[in-house]
């Protein structure tokens, strides 16, 4: 008999969206700052709070990332970003994921969206 693990979702900001969901040891998590007026570095901060919620929903935090894409409405703001990012994942390299950081269209207003994948605490 194959057991399988339940899907977990937490609500996202518009319908038909879900913020974080998690299966098995892994939690997916998607932020964007809900205040559009904020600059980049607002903006990047705002959403890496919203991370941590949904992290902490799913019992675990940014210490057990594993990959993180990054989505710039400017590319030419990753300098900007970099020094938001390196404050918010900290200075030990045990817990620095993989990071992919790209230019997108993203929507009016929104300068960042950031997309984890975390190990689960078990």
């Amino acid at each position: 008999m194959i057991t399988a693990f339940p899907i977990e979702r937490t609500p996202g900001v518009a319908p038909g969206r879900s913020s974080g969901s998690a299966f098995g040891n892994l939690v997916w998590a998607v932020a964007t700052s809900d205040d559009k007026s904020l600059d980049l570095r607002g903006q990047a901060s705002a959403s890496f709070a919203k991370l941590e919620r949904v992290l902490e929903h799913f019992k675990t935090d940014k210490r057990y990332l594993l990959s993180a894409h990054v989505q710039l409405s400017n590319l030419d703001d990753k300098k900007d970003f970099d020094l938001e990012w390196k404050n918010w994942v900290g200075n030990s390299p045990d817990h620095w994921p993989q990071r992919a950081c790209v230019g997108a269209t993203l929507s009016p207003g929104t300068l960042v969206e950031i997309s984890v994948v975390a190990a689960k605490l078990v």
